[in-house]
């Protein structure tokens, strides 16, 4: 529940980034600044929970290992990926070929127990939910070809998919690695906290060497004066990594992306069936309805094997 609680964050965070992209006029500056909220509302976290640790003695006494810059780099590269992609095989494909990449590396990280996780063997009946989810996803997501939204024409679709599957694989090693710092440090608090620094750093630096500023507008022609709310994207992303960071060592890198992205899927049917957020309504269809039966069928034989 909590994993389902924590994906209905993603969609309602991506609007609202959204929305603060019409002010920065660009949406690495937009993650930029989501960042660097998040990374702000994690260090008063971590001085109210567990000061002890943001002192120079602790970090002093540290061995500092990949774990502690990977995890903030791979969410940049697949934020970063996914800006690419969208204009060029639409935004249903995306989602489609980034989750299924999010499964079978989250299969593999549990079947060999990489990054010090815990080993969760596969068989038939775990293969078997994971086919239903995906059956789910496609229903939920699918589109006539002259529906697809593409701003970008390209002529290797088939190469772009592709990467939206590589580019899938790295959430779930973030999920890993941020859990293996985790015991490292001994805090998800502070583990969050240094994969949000090293997320807003890496930001920082494309939004100067690609945007080249990191002024943006306090008005919009049509949205009108920037809103305090707008500004809240961040801290909707500290609640889905921190509780990613919690439950994978409960769940398992499968079962933890599977209810994470069931609660995405929701959202995103919520957000389009009312329009929130001055989005354009699209009315929840049968097919998208029979879609989430099929993802909640699928998590729910995953956890019974």
């Amino acid at each position: 529940i909590l994993g389902v609680l924590a994906g209905l964050c993603v969609p309602l965070q991506t609007s609202i980034n959204t929305k603060l992209g019409g002010y920065t006029k660009s949406p690495i500056l937009a993650s930029f600044y989501s960042f660097l909220i998040g990374t702000i509302v994690l260090i008063v976290i971590n001085l109210i929970m567990n000061p002890q640790k943001l002192t120079p003695s602790f970090m002093m006494n540290q061995e500092y290992s990949y774990v502690w810059f990977t995890g903030g780099l791979l969410g940049v590269i697949f934020l970063t990926v996914n800006l690419l992609l969208l204009p060029r095989i639409g935004a249903a494909l995306t989602v489609v070929m980034t989750v299924s990449g999010q499964i079978i590396m989250g299969i593999i990280i549990d079947q060999f127990g990489l990054f010090n996780a815990d080993v969760h063997t596969i068989n038939l009946g775990r293969i078997f939910g994971v086919m239903i989810m995906l059956m789910g996803i496609l229903l939920m997501n699918y589109k006539k070809k002259s529906a697809r939204i593409i701003t970008t024409k390209s002529q290797h679709t088939n190469y772009w998919m592709i990467l939206g599957i590589f580019t899938g694989c790295l959430p779930p090693i973030q999920t890993a690695i941020n859990s293996a710092l985790r015991y490292e440090v001994q805090s998800f608090y502070l583990s969050a906290l240094i994969s949000f620094a090293i997320g807003t750093i890496a930001l920082f630096v494309l939004s100067l060497v690609l945007v080249r500023r990191i002024s943006f507008s306090l008005t919009h022609p049509e949205q009108g004066k920037i809103k305090p709310i707008y500004f809240i994207g961040g801290a909707l992303g500290v609640v889905f990594v921190t509780t990613n960071i919690l439950l994978m060592p409960e769940l398992g890198a499968a079962l933890t992306l599977m209810v994470v992205i069931f609660g995405q899927m929701l959202m995103g049917l919520l957000i389009d069936h009312f329009g929130l957020f001055n989005t354009p309504i699209f009315k929840v269809t049968s097919r998208r309805l029979i879609g989430a039966i099929l993802v909640f069928v699928g998590i729910v034989i995953l956890k019974l094997f």
